[in-house]
């Protein structure tokens, strides 16, 4: 968009030709079969995904390609081996670069970086079986901009294991943490009760017999006792790791607002004085609870006369 508006104002586009491309950039329609949302990053701070699942080889391979020539960035997820196969002659054809992530990747325009936000997400899976939809969850959030650490095989079978990762992850700075289990779905309800860190889980359809499919993991997060944990979906690594970009995202924001107000406000700030302490007033005995009487209490002393030697006088009736 900044291109073009330099363009633009260069006089190299016309007022049409800017327009044209503005809404190219918004929405990119392919053969009538795909249309691709390439204005939602500006929107949302998040790129479009293509899902691999349902589409031919050749056609994601296309789509990933023709997102990495317009925006420098091409993500697709759930890819077979025919995927990546295509999706690797098709970077190659198009002299780009292919970052896989065990089931996903971004297909990378030459020279291409997205723009580095300061923010940081952990992931930690409860076995190895979890990691391609955490990994998942990693390259949204890479292509964000911001930086991702993954720790694998920490589930509860294991408990001893994971100690040292989690206390590691807090020692980084991770403002959110994504937790992939499948199973029994425990540890993200573990990790949330342990941190003051926000914790997303992410259930995953490993396991075998009733609930193997990620039934049981996705019912025993939403069950946790651990307030504060939010669930996505069953493998939905995608939408996992676009809300800890987002969440990410806002905490970086905050951080330098949030020192510079706490400087602020311990310079300007008066210093303490003891407040004069002025007793309070005498209450009337009959006035309401609550109500203070402003008028102190008359209390009239009766003085009695002397005679000269000290004695009193005897008053006359």
């Amino acid at each position: 968009m900044r291109e073009i508006l330099r363009r633009l104002i260069a006089g190299e586009l016309s007022e049409d030709e800017a327009v044209g491309e503005l809404r190219r950039i918004q929405l990119d329609e392919l053969g009538g079969r795909a249309k691709l949302d390439l204005g939602r990053h500006l929107r949302r701070g998040i790129p479009e995904v293509v899902l691999a699942a349902g589409k031919s080889p050749a056609d994601a391979a296309r789509l990933a390609v023709v997102m990495a020539e317009q925006q420098g960035q091409g993500l697709i997820s759930r890819l077979t081996a025919e995927h990546r196969a295509a999706l690797t002659e098709a970077g190659r054809s198009n002299g780009m670069e292919v970052a896989f992530y065990h089931s996903s990747a971004r297909v990378l325009r030459q020279g291409f970086a997205p723009q580095a936000v300061e923010g940081k997400v952990g992931l930690l899976t409860a076995g190895t079986s979890d990691v391609p939809a955490a990994d998942e969850a990693r390259m949204v959030v890479e292509a964000c901009g911001l930086e991702a650490r993954l720790e694998a095989d920490l589930g509860v079978a294991g408990l001893h294991r994971f100690v040292a990762p989690l206390a590691a992850m807090l020692d980084w700075g991770a403002d959110v943490i994504v937790v992939a289990a499948g199973m029994d779905g425990v540890l993200p309800g573990l990790v949330a009760g342990l941190i003051d860190v926000p914790v997303i889980g992410l259930p995953v359809s490993t396991g075998y017999g009733r609930g193997g499919a990620g039934e049981a993991a996705l019912t025993t997060m939403l069950q946790s006792c651990s307030t504060g944990l939010v669930v996505v979906n069953i493998d939905n690594g995608v939408g996992a790791g676009a809300a800890a970009a987002l969440i990410a995202a806002r905490a970086a924001q905050g951080r330098p607002r949030g020192r510079q107000i706490a400087t602020t406000a311990s310079t300007s700030a008066p210093r303490r004085i003891s407040p004069k302490r002025i007793p309070a007033p005498a209450r009337d005995a009959s006035a309401p609870p609550g109500i203070e009487n402003t008028r102190p209490k008359r209390t009239t002393v009766t003085s009695t006369a002397t005679s000269i030697h000290g004695k009193p006088r005897r008053r006359r009736p």
